[in-house]
């Protein structure tokens, strides 16, 4: 099997090597050329064409996020930064890269084992597999017909991995506050989907917030499930819908799992959700969105074309999960027109 080729950019010499070390132990990646700031790195890619490049945000001579703005347009190639927690990743990932992981505290040794044995070469061979031409494709401003609540149990569920931060934006911006209660597993360190949420409140019409246990579910609202070690679920107390969100193992190796999310809202909500399926390696969520259709729920799975990774929406669709497969740019108006015909 031929291997991933990676350049590593890392201006800390005691983290570069560490990083060199550890990857080219993985049978899968060899490490073909280090740089220690964007110049540097655009030589090795030029000399060495790797197949995936790894990036730290804060570097000398110019910033990470400077240099992929720079680059992706002339060079493109998967992108996985590594970063302290920062909002400042986002604009990576708006930027073109490909996917992001948090950077281990150094003093931390379990942490710092974990990073470099499985949580950095897993993201690099998923990036291998990404289309980096589907990066930044966001959906336009979609004509639609006026649509009014006329059901408070109505809910929408969504979930997506590499790729989803962008794609999710893509979608939540599009909807209004006539929207019925949104609920999102995005796979992503802890930490950083609080700055995700705020990030989205921002700049979209609707409120978006980390959830908690015991956050209504309401119309004009998003609730995004907090990284780390929790799951998150729909229940009904008292006959509205809130969100619970509990420790538990992972599932489909994540936590928080959209497959979890999806099997509490097939149960909770039945025919009145809407389920939704975005761009990740894997399958987690797929299960869960073929309970949601069995349940009576409307479904929608972004089509390959689109896709970064076409991984969870393909598994769902294998399985008959999905009722509607659709470019990324098309979801927010199925989404619309299923809803008001619910």
């Amino acid at each position: 099997m031929r291997q991933i080729r990676v350049l590593v950019v890392e201006d800390s010499l005691v983290f570069r090597e560490l990083l060199v070390q550890n990857l080219n132990k993985d049978p899968a990646i060899t490490v073909v050329a280090t740089a220690r700031d964007p110049y540097e790195a655009r030589d090795a890619i030029v000399e060495y064409k790797p197949d995936v490049m790894t990036l730290d945000i804060e570097l000398p001579r110019m910033s990470g996020i400077e240099f992929l703005r720079k680059l992706m347009p002339q060079y493109p190639l998967p992108v996985v930064v590594i970063s302290a927690l920062s909002d400042k990743v986002f604009d990576a990932l708006n930027a073109g890269a490909v996917d992001f992981v948090a950077k281990p505290v150094a003093t931390d040794h379990k942490q710092v084992a974990a990073f470099v044995q499985n949580e950095l070469p897993v993201k690099i061979k998923i990036a291998s597999t990404a289309k980096i031409s589907n990066i930044k494709k966001t959906a336009f401003l979609q004509t639609r017909q006026p649509f009014s609540v006329k059901d408070n149990n109505q809910v929408v569920a969504i979930g997506a991995s590499t790729g989803g931060t962008e794609a999710i934006f893509s979608v939540v911006k599009e909807f209004g506050t006539d929207i019925p209660g949104v609920v999102i597993v995005q796979h992503m360190p802890p930490g950083f989907t609080e700055m995700y949420a705020k990030r989205l409140d921002d700049n979209c019409k609707v409120r978006v917030k980390e959830a908690k246990t015991g956050d209504r579910v309401l119309p004009g609202q998003v609730l995004i499930a907090p990284g780390g070690d929790m799951h998150m679920r729909l229940v009904n107390v008292n006959g509205a819908y809130q969100v619970e969100c509990r420790r538990g193992p992972k599932v489909n190796g994540h936590c928080p799992s959209v497959d979890v999310l999806f099997e509490s809202v097939a149960k909770t909500a039945g025919s009145k959700a809407l389920g939704i399926i975005l761009t990740g390696m894997g399958g987690d969520g797929a299960k869960g969105l073929l309970s949601m259709r069995q349940a009576g729920a409307k479904t929608i799975g972004q089509d390959e074309s689109t896709c970064v990774v076409y991984g969870m929406p393909k598994v769902a669709y294998d399985i008959g999960a999905v009722m509607y497969q659709e470019k990324l740019e098309d979801i927010p108006r199925r989404t619309y027109a299923l809803l008001g015909a619910m």
